[in-house]
Formats: structure tokens, sequence, C-alpha cells
């Protein structure tokens, strides 16, 4: 039997978002029109004077992505995201880069869950060793271009229905020791459901949240991880 580790991606692993990296490179190759950043500009720069939530800037970006994303042909936004990879994925926390390496090495399953477009996920993912990856499907029409609908949202809404899931489907996974790493309030149904919660880089609400029911923060500032709470 097999323990589990799960580990939300933006933000946690990758110290930026995959999906407004892509967008941004979706602008910049003119595959999106400019006016695409500024759905989202007024959220951005909110957030960059700590005047506004980061929730409501990645919210201002899915929805600029869902409006330009209709007729962009899946080729062309496969290879915009393995570009995007290819220059990003470097740009990780060293605290779950380290321990990814180091459950890894004790054989756990790794699971990936995210909001970010599951076809950038699964790239990026693939450099860290996921056995497994949950991400965002999006409705490709008949021309292999994009509607600008989410497919199968209810797979990914609900972070513990994932965990459910991924035990449900393998009988060689253990929910022992199983362990969970996620950086906001939206992670909280996926810590509750494992073993080892770990709050990483918390917003306030998971902060306190945690402080509340006893679960690990893990910090990482510049070159210092620190510890509140037990491990």
């Amino acid at each position: 039997m097999r323990p589990v580790a799960f580990f939300d991606i933006d933000g946690t692993v990758f110290r930026s978002s995959l999906l407004v990296e892509l967008v941004e490179q979706l602008i910049k190759e003119d595959v999106f029109p400019p006016e695409a950043a500024l759905q989202y500009e007024m959220e951005k720069q909110a957030w960059r004077a700590r005047e506004g939530e980061y929730q409501g800037y990645i919210e201002a970006v899915v929805k600029s992505f869902l409006q330009y994303i209709k007729g962009v042909h899946y080729r062309t936004f496969v290879e915009i995201g393995q570009h995007v990879v290819a220059e990003q994925s470097k740009h990780v926390y060293r605290y779950t880069r380290d321990l990814i390496a180091q459950l890894k090495a004790q054989d756990y399953y790794l699971v990936a869950i995210s909001q970010s477009p599951k076809t950038v996920l699964d790239e990026f993912c693939l450099q860290y060793g996921f056995d497994k990856v949950y991400g965002r499907f999006y409705e490709i029409g008949p021309q292999d271009q994009f509607t600008g609908i989410v497919t199968d949202e209810h797979l990914i809404k609900n972070k513990a229905n994932i965990v459910n899931r991924v035990f449900d489907r393998n009988a060689t996974l253990s929910r022992e020791h199983s362990l969970a790493v996620g950086d906001t309030d939206g992670d909280i149904s996926l810590l509750e459901t494992v073993a080892q919660p770990i709050c990483f880089n918390p917003n306030e609400r998971l902060y306190t949240y945690a402080k509340r029911v006893g679960w690990p923060v893990i910090v990482e500032r510049k070159d210092v991880i620190y510890t509140i709470g037990t491990m």
C-alpha cells in the first residue's frame, strides 16, 4: 500500500500561477488581443498595492481567459503552453520542490491539483514526477478550436472529492500517512481529508483556520524556511 501526497500547484509549488503566465504569453504572442490584459489590470494593480485580494485578481484573469480563448486553435495553445513551461518550470519554491523529491524517494504516489488548464499542468508536472494531475478541461469544437466552455468542472471544483476519487479508484493506495500541501482557504477541504496537512505560505484565511485547528504552517521567505506550529 502506497501513501499519497496531494499538492496544490499554483502558489504552492510554482511561485506564480500557470494560468497567469499562460495568458500573459498569449497576449505577448498576439493570440489574445491587448484588451485581454485590461480585463484584469485593475485587480492586478490592487493586489500588488495590497489593496485587493489575490483571489479577485485570479478570478479576473480566468474571466479574460474564457472570453478570449474562444476560436484559438488547440495546437497553438499547446505550443504556447510548452513555451511557458520551458521558461517558467524552474521558478518553484525550494521547500515544496525538495518535499516532492523526498516523498518520491519514499515511494509516495504524488497527485497535483490546480485550477490551471490541464494541458499546461501535465507539461509542468511531468518534470517533477507527479503520478496523477487534476486540472481544468476546456471544450474543443469540431475544428480543434476552443469554445470557451469549461467541461467536467465538478471534477476539479471540490478538492476533497478529488482525494476520495483517487483512493476509490486505486486499491493499492493508503490513506495512512497521506499528506497535502495548500496555500489558500480554498485548500481547506483538501487539507481536512489527509493525515498530514501542511499550510505553505498561507493567505490570511487559511492561516487563521490553521491556527485554530493546530495545523503546521510553513513559510518560505527569500532564502529562509521556517515553521509555525509543529510537524
